[in-house]
């Protein structure tokens, strides 16, 4: 299998704070990986990195064969399908649905004079109706709901047929309905061969759906573990990178963790 995601050695500095510290972390083709660890870690750093949207102080990254520094940027996120808040603020509000997801085609967020056959038209509806959001195609984007937002953005990513899927939370701010909707939506991807490798970051195991292959834990910028999610995903692992002593457990392709010794 080949990289399709490579950081070496990759260190971020932001004047005299270290953001990450010698991170390495390699992405192969066929994985899904789930970027873990608490508030402060580095996850939606490497995240960045991994979009060609932000670049390191030290070390290489290497995204879809490419070296950062040495490539278009431009060209390269043409290849990278990108779910995340900060993307979806810059969304208007007035946008139409379907427009929303129309518009990655030409990497913009708003439409204005671009040109869309009928063939770009039907694979916006298709892929609104695989996360069950197809009746929401002629509302605005700004009167949705946070669960209905988050489909709409993810139904965006794939818009491009990208190789490489990056998803920023997507789960954060939804009730526990809209959560397992969407798992359940996402499991069916990650479980899909025809579908681009899937790098998730979330702060929850909870959130990781079925489906995934791999994990990197991160804690204050450092990796705590990488590599198969039954691995990474440890008792001893999750305590150190969290501070606080867990339990894990896994059911149905589904985890969770709470604190150790405490009543259900």
């Amino acid at each position: 299998m080949s990289d399709v995601l490579e950081l070496a050695d990759v260190t971020l500095r932001r004047g005299s704070k270290t953001i990450l510290d010698g991170v390495g972390w390699s992405v192969s083709d066929g994985e899904r990986w789930v970027v873990l660890g608490p508030n402060g870690a580095g996850k939606t750093t490497v995240l960045q990195m991994a979009a060609g949207r932000l670049f390191p102080s030290e070390g290489t990254v290497r995204v879809l064969g490419d070296r950062l520094g040495a490539v278009d940027t431009s060209e390269l996120r043409t290849r990278i399908g990108l779910a995340s808040a900060a993307l979806a603020d810059r969304i208007p509000g007035h946008e139409r649905v379907l427009d929303v997801v129309l518009t990655a085609s030409y990497g913009v967020t708003g439409r204005w004079r671009e040109s869309y056959d009928d063939y770009d038209t039907s694979r916006a509806r298709d892929l609104l109706a695989a996360f069950g959001v197809e009746q929401l195609t002629d509302r605005n984007f700004g009167s949705l709901s946070e669960g209905e937002r988050k489909r709409v953005q993810i139904a965006r990513a794939l818009m491009t047929d990208p190789e490489l899927l990056l998803l920023d939370e997507p789960a954060a701010g939804l009730d526990l309905g809209g959560r397992e909707e969407l798992m359940a939506a996402l499991g069916e991807i990650a479980t899909d061969r025809r579908s681009p490798v899937i790098v998730l970051v979330t702060h929850h195991v909870e959130e990781i759906p079925a489906g995934f292959t791999h994990g990197l834990l991160l804690r204050d910028g450092r990796v705590e573990a990488t590599g198969p999610l039954e691995e990474v995903l440890t008792p001893q692992h999750l305590s150190r990178a969290f501070g606080l002593d867990l339990e894990v457990e896994r059911h149905r392709g589904r985890w969770s963790a709470r604190a150790a010794g405490r009543a259900g």
